[in-house]
């Protein structure tokens, strides 16, 4: 059985990105989490990781239709 909550340490691993990073985009909202347990441990649905990462994806593809050939300016 698959599980439904993960730690923001799996969050980070799977993202490819830092236990910091992951905390940050839970306490801004952009990716919905609960706290748990005495010591209020954050979980994330894999269902909402999974929508976050599909968000992503549109919204690239939406940058590179706007963008076009354009070279980026990051």
């Amino acid at each position: 059985m698959a599980r439904r909550f993960i730690p923001l340490t799996e969050v980070s691993e799977i993202l490819d990105i830092s236990a910091a990073q992951a905390y940050a985009l839970v306490r801004s909202g952009d990716l919905p989490a609960i706290k748990v347990g005495g010591r209020g441990q954050w979980r994330v649905e894999t269902t909402e990781l999974e929508s976050y990462i599909q968000r992503l994806y549109a919204e690239t593809r939406d940058f590179v239709t706007t963008r076009g050939d354009r070279p980026d300016d990051d």
